[in-house]
């Protein structure tokens, strides 16, 4: 059945390719997949895009997530769950089919959760990781040759995490931490084939994230015959409020949007909602610095490493 539904979908593409792609050069109008777009950072990036005239393939899971995005101008849903390589198939080649190539990918889908490394099962860790790790290194495999074609962008949604982090963060902080390395490592393979590649790294924003992961603790819960308690209810009840009293994630689109069109984009993006969330990531980097220099015959003194700093800001003004 699935297959007959594929199938449909497919040839309904083929039918309407030309006129998708006549519009689409036209218009001026760049292709961008967005994954994980059904609810915080990813659809306030698709709304963004979208409002700014760009066509956005935004990937969903949930039928409902499809239908709601599907009503937005300029958006094209799609089922797509990073995890499964059958539907990141599905995409590519719905999107081969149309003919609007692709110009940029963006790695937003993910997930929060984890726990302390003494009580947290293995499994758990190891769904943060099918999520946040290994499907972003399988949809960039599988789109890399569409942006390459474009000579486009591929951006990823990181985290302040990926700097900071605190007990029982583990597993999500070490999966930002990758994002880190995959990013600098992706981008000089790209840099050859005209790819710019960066990085967002966003701090407390409004998303679902948070209530998402109480809520895959709860089912796990119910699912071994355990009950949802009171405090559990206001544990999570306690969770929304908190997220919902975060800020909109309206500056990480306009990140993104540099990431995405400006003739010079950064690597790395450091997007937080206050000064305070600024200065405890940047001075986390400047203690590992530190630490990094404590230890061995070659360290640094203070006058070298400032003289480095000078260089290194000197060098990104230029």
């Amino acid at each position: 059945m699935k297959r007959i539904q594929f199938s449909i979908i497919l040839l309904l593409a083929i039918v309407f390719q030309p006129a998708m792609a006549e519009d689409s050069a036209a218009n001026g109008m760049k292709s961008v997949l967005v994954t994980g777009a059904s609810t915080g950072i990813g659809r306030n990036l698709a709304e963004t895009l979208a409002r700014n005239g760009h066509h956005v393939y935004a990937g969903a899971r949930k039928e409902k997530d499809i239908i709601a995005l599907n009503a937005i101008e300029n958006i094209t849903a799609v089922k797509l769950d990073v995890t499964k390589q059958d539907e990141v198939d599905a995409v590519v080649a719905l999107i081969e089919a149309r003919g609007t190539g692709l110009y940029a990918l963006v790695n937003n889908a993910g997930i929060g959760g984890g726990g302390s490394v003494l009580d947290t099962a293995i499994e758990d860790q190891s769904v943060l990781f099918d999520v946040n790790v290994e499907g972003v290194y399988r949809v960039t495999k599988a789109f890399a040759p569409m942006i390459i074609e474009s000579q486009g962008r591929i951006t990823t949604t990181g985290s302040i995490a990926g700097t900071i982090t605190r007990g029982g963060l583990s597993a999500y902080s070490g999966s930002k931490h990758w994002i880190e390395a995959f990013t600098d490592s992706l981008a000089m393979e790209m840099e050859p084939l005209g790819v710019k590649v960066s990085v967002i790294e966003p701090g407390n924003y409004q998303s679902f994230i948070r209530r998402s992961s109480v809520l895959k603790a709860f089912s796990k819960i119910e699912a071994a015959g355990g009950e949802i308690t009171p405090a559990m209810q206001k544990m999570y009840a306690d969770t929304e409020a908190r997220e919902l009293s975060y800020k909109l994630p309206d500056e990480v689109s306009t990140a993104y949007m540099h990431a995405l069109f400006d003739d010079k984009p950064l690597r790395r993006y450091v997007v937080t909602p206050n000064q305070n969330e600024q200065a405890f990531t940047i001075g986390t980097k400047i203690q590992q610095l530190v630490e990094l220099n404590q230890w061995g015959p070659y360290s640094y003194s203070r006058e070298q490493l400032v003289e480095m700093l000078d260089k290194a800001l000197a060098d990104k003004q230029k």
